[in-house]
């Protein structure tokens, strides 16, 4: 009779022992020390997640907010579980974490490649869009060698159907031409061009052969030597909180040194502000570093910069039409040399740059910087807004959220 007992009394014990090996879930203990409210990505290592679960590495989880409701959340590339953290000021706030079966996420950003808008790279999150320039756009000598804004006023993803809405205009544009109605063409780029807002935004900065908003540049006897366009790419992270991509340029001489450009930018939900991380292969003696925004004749006066960052209230690129304001920066955590830099010769609305500068950057050195933009049809009404928002974001930088595991 023994036999028959002890069996299932083994099998019990095997199943508690095995239950007791999987943690219940995970407590996550975030505490702000600033007086102002934080919503940001907070990031822990997925490995010692899954330790800590006692589950194997891939297991399905899910994050759990005190009503134990599920929350987004992404692993990135560097192998980080993300999801955004919202904490009152000066105070804490605790997640779990936990096995389960997660929630289709919703998409806050994303990016990609489009060849037919000759090799833009784009992405957005629910703040703003950015693109860089490619091959195909260098191929056709234009020179466009910054950072690029498009505006939005929605947190939904916007991005790709404005370029396929733009090219399929563009083609049937094409095609009223060759047939001579005009008025045809005309009304149908007042429909479909990305240049229009059409209810959630649109592209309205100048760019040409600046900076734009952001763009890192090395320093040669004082000037700027502006980077083209992208000659390689790999996107590390598409969402659903976090956009990253790996941008690599072509060779250039500067001062007799063949350097290579590579950069990182990552752009996460809620924030009005890209993570820039750049670096040089190649440079034999140490450069000076800029980064910055185009300055444009029309608006000089609103070039403000203080010692961790430089500000513009950009007037659009048809300003009398548009009649709203962009607003751009750089934000300087890890430390530069702030100052508006004149240009010899203005071209066309282009006068200059607001630049943050870091002096003798050494071959292979990362430097890491932030850059971004509001839009006055938005969340950011004003310039006096603007600062706000930089301020807080430099405060945010220099005290990051703690985030312990228990």
């Amino acid at each position: 009779m023994n036999k028959y007992v002890t069996r299932p009394l083994a099998a019990l014990l095997m199943m508690l022992a095995a239950g007791s090996a999987q943690a219940a879930g995970v407590k996550v203990n975030i505490s702000n020390d600033l007086k102002i409210q934080r919503d940001e990505l907070v990031g822990l290592k997925v490995t010692d997640v899954y330790q800590r679960l006692g589950v194997a590495q891939g297991t399905p989880i899910v994050v759990l907010n005190k009503l134990g409701q599920q929350l987004d959340y992404q692993i990135t590339h560097d192998s980080l579980l993300v999801f955004e953290a919202t904490v009152r000021p000066c105070s804490n706030v605790t997640y779990t974490i936990e096995t389960g079966t997660p929630q289709t996420m919703h998409a806050w950003t994303e990016g990609k490649m489009y060849p037919m808008r000759k090799d833009d790279i784009a992405w957005e999150n629910d703040r703003g869009a950015y693109r860089v320039y490619g091959p195909a756009l260098q191929r056709t000598g234009e020179k466009s060698y910054g950072i690029d804004i498009w505006t939005k006023n929605t947190p939904d993803l916007v991005v790709s159907d404005r370029y396929y809405k733009d090219y399929e205009g563009n083609v049937r544009g094409s095609e009223y031409d060759r047939d001579g109605n005009k008025a045809a063409s005309r009304q149908t780029d007042l429909t479909t061009s990305f240049h229009l807002d059409h209810g959630n935004g649109l592209d309205c900065y100048s760019v040409g052969p600046t900076l734009g908003c952001g763009t890192p540049a090395l320093m040669s006897k004082g000037k700027l030597v502006l980077p083209y366009c992208w000659a390689q790419y790999r996107i590390l992270d598409n969402g659903p909180l976090r956009f990253s991509v790996y941008l690599k340029y072509r060779p250039t001489v500067i001062d007799g040194d063949t350097v290579v450009e590579n950069r990182i930018i990552s752009l996460d939900k809620g924030s009005n502000f890209n993570k820039m991380t750049v670096w040089y292969d190649g440079l034999k003696h140490p450069h000076d570093l800029a980064a910055g925004v185009v300055v444009h004749t029309s608006d000089v006066e609103s070039v403000a910069t203080g010692k961790e960052y430089v500000q513009y209230a950009d007037p659009t690129d048809q300003p009398e039409a548009y009649n709203y304001q962009l607003y751009v920066g750089c934000l300087f955590p890890n430390g530069a040399q702030t100052k508006y830099l004149k240009m010899e010769k203005p071209q066309g609305d282009n006068a200059g740059h607001a630049i943050g500068i870091v002096k003798n950057l050494k071959d292979g050195e990362h430097y890491t910087y932030y850059f971004g933009s509001a839009w006055s049809k938005y969340d950011v009404r004003t310039q006096n807004e603007w600062q706000l928002r930089i301020n807080e974001t430099l405060e945010a930088l220099h005290s990051p959220l703690q985030v312990t595991m228990q």
